[in-house]
C-alpha cells in the first residue's frame, strides 16, 4: 500500500532534494565554464528539473544568462563579500532541486595575499563551504595526452576540494575525444561529456566581460537556446545529477531577509534599471522589501519621471558609457533626478550610478549632481577593498568597515569630493567616492547581504 508522507517526512525529502548540488569549475579563465553552467541548467530544466544558478565572485553578467536558461534569480556567492558564514545560508535562500554553482576564473584563483589556504572567494573556497562536488570542464584544444598531467595535478593539489569529474570543451574531432579520454582515465576521472568547437556559441563582449543579457535581448535568448541544445547533446546529464546528489545534506540556517533588517515605514523607493543599469544583486531588492520598501523600477532611458511618490533612489552599476548619448538626451529625468538629490533626498549610486550622477561622461551632459567628470579609460581598475565609511550618510555611519569590489574603466576627475570611503592600496591611502547630503556615490560594490544594516538606514532615511 502506497502511503502519502507526513508533512515532517516530506519538508525533510524536499530539503535534501533542495541541498543536491554541481560547482562548474575551469583550470583558467576562458575555457567554457558559461557555457556549461548555462546549458546545464537549461538542459536539465528543458527535461523537468527544478534548477537554481549561483555564480562565485562579484560577477554581475553572467547571472544573466543563467536566469534566462533555469528561469529564476542568478545568485552570487562571494565569501570576501558577505562573509564566510553567510555562504551556506545564502545558497540554501537560493535552493531548488539541483542547483549549478559557476566558477570563477581557474579553480584556485581567488583574492591576491588571502592567506595560504585556499584563496579567500575562489571556486575551490565556495566549493569547500558548500562541501559539493566540482566538474572541471577543460578547454582540449592544443593538448592531448598532456590533460592527464592536468587533471592529476587538480585532484591531487588539494584533496578536500572533491573533483568528481571532467567536461571536455572544444574537441576537434571523434580521434582527438578518444585520446582525451583515455588520459582523462589514467587521471582516474571520469569524461562526463564532450563538446565540440562551436563558433556559433560566442556571446559578445566588451571591455568589462560579456554583454549583459537584458541589453542582448533576444539574441541571449538565442544564445542560451545554443548552449542548452549543445550540452543536453554533448553531456551526460544523468551522470552529472548523480553527482550533485552525492553532495551530503547541508546543515544550518537558511538566510531569510525578514531576519536581517526590521521594517522601517513603507517608502516608494526608485530602482534604476532597464539596458544601462543591470549590475545588482537580487538579494539587495529583497532586503530593502524586507525593511518595508515599496519598490518601483525606472528606465533612465526612457522614463522621464521619477515614480510617484519616490522618497529615495537606489543607481546599481551597469554600463551608462555604452549609453551615454542616450542617457544624455533624456533632460526630462536628468533634471528631475538633480533636484530629487538637491533636495536631500536618500540617493544609492555604485559605478554606473556614479558615473550617472556626474556633470558629464566623455563629453555627454548627465545629471550634474556630482561636482566632477568621467571618461573612458585604457586602464582596467579591478579588485578587492577593505574600506572604511569616511562619513555618516544615507547607508553607513562614519568609520564603518566594508569589504568590497571595484570594476570599471572609467575614470571620475575628481574621484572624490567630502569622500564616502578610506583605503589603502599599493599606491597608498585612498579617498574615493562622494558623500553629499542624502547622497552616497562610489564606484565600490558592496554586497548588502554582507551589510544588511545599510539597506535598514538607507529606508529608515527614505521614510
Amino acid at each position: 500500500m502506497v502511503t502519502e508522507p507526513s508533512p515532517a517526512e516530506g519538508a525533510a525529502s524536499r530539503s535534501k532534494a533542495s541541498h543536491a548540488r554541481v560547482v562548474i569549475a575551469a583550470p583558467a579563465s576562458g575555457q567554457g565554464k558559461t557555457t556549461v553552467a548555462t546549458g546545464l541548467l537549461g538542459a536539465l530544466r528543458r527535461r523537468g528539473t527544478d534548477v537554481a544558478p549561483f555564480k562565485v565572485g562579484p560577477d554581475y553578467i553572467d547571472p544573466g544568462y543563467h536566469r534566462i536558461a533555469a528561469g529564476r534569480p542568478g545568485r552570487n556567492l562571494d565569501p570576501v563579500l558577505v562573509g564566510e558564514e553567510r555562504i551556506a545560508p545564502l545558497f540554501r535562500h537560493g535552493a531548488a532541486e539541483l542547483s549549478v554553482v559557476e566558477g570563477v576564473m581557474g579553480l584556485f584563483d581567488g583574492r591576491i595575499g588571502s592567506g595560504d589556504g585556499l584563496a579567500a572567494g575562489s571556486t575551490a573556497h565556495v566549493a569547500q563551504l558548500l562541501d559539493a562536488p566540482v566538474v572541471l570542464v577543460v578547454d582540449a584544444r592544443g593538448q592531448s595526452h598532456s590533460l592527464a598531467a592536468l587533471l592529476h595535478g587538480f585532484r591531487g593539489y588539494r584533496p578536500e576540494v572533491r573533483v568528481a569529474g571532467v567536461i571536455l570543451n572544444r574537441v576537434g574531432s571523434p580521434r582527438h575525444e578518444e585520446v582525451l579520454r583515455d588520459a582523462a582515465d589514467a587521471a582516474g576521472l571520469p569524461v562526463l561529456g564532450a563538446i565540440p568547437r562551436a563558433d556559433d556559441l560566442a556571446v559578445p563582449s566588451r571591455h568589462l566581460g560579456l554583454v549583459t543579457a537584458v541589453e542582448h535581448g533576444t539574441d541571449a535568448v538565442r544564445a542560451v537556446e545554443a548552449m542548452t541544445e549543445i550540452v543536453a547533446r554533448s553531456v551526460d546529464l544523468d551522470a552529472i545529477a548523480q553527482i550533485a546528489r552525492s553532495a551530503p545534506e547541508l546543515p544550518g540556517p537558511t538566510w531569510n531577509p525578514r531576519e536581517e533588517v526590521a521594517p522601517q515605514g513603507s517608502p516608494v523607493v526608485a530602482v534604476a534599471g532597464g539596458r544601462a543599469f543591470t549590475f545588482a544583486y537580487a538579494e539587495h531588492v529583497e532586503l530593502l522589501e524586507a525593511a518595508g520598501a515599496r519598490i518601483a523600477v525606472v528606465d533612465p532611458l526612457n522614463d522621464e519621471r521619477l515614480p510617484e511618490g519616490a522618497a529615495g533612489l537606489v543607481l546599481p552599476g551597469g554600463f551608462p558609457e555604452q549609453h551615454a548619448a542616450e542617457l544624455s538626451a533624456n533632460t526630462a529625468l536628468r533634471r528631475e533626478v538633480a533636484a530629487f538629490a538637491a533636495g536631500g533626498a536618500p540617493v544609492h549610486a555604485e559605478c554606473g550610478g556614479l558615473l550617472y550622477l556626474s556633470r558629464e561622461l566623455d563629453g555627454h551632459p548627465l545629471c550634474g549632481v556630482l561636482d566632477a567628470r568621467a571618461r573612458m579609460s585604457s586602464r582596467l581598475t579591478l579588485g578587492y577593498r577593505d574600506a572604511v565609511a569616511a562619513a555618516d550618510s544615507a547607508l553607513f555611519a562614519e568609520g564603518s568597515r566594508v569589504s568590497g569590489h571595484e570594476f570599471h574603466r572609467t575614470v571620475l576627475e575628481p574621484a572624490a569630493g567630502a569622500p564616502a570611503w578610506f583605503w589603502r592600496s599599493g599606491e597608498g591611502p585612498q579617498r574615493e567616492g562622494f558623500v553629499d547630503r542624502g547622497v552616497h556615490a562610489s564606484y565600490l560594490h558592496t554586497h548588502p547581504a554582507g551589510q544588511p544594516g545599510s539597506v535598514e538606514r538607507f529606508v529608515a532615511r527614505c521614510a
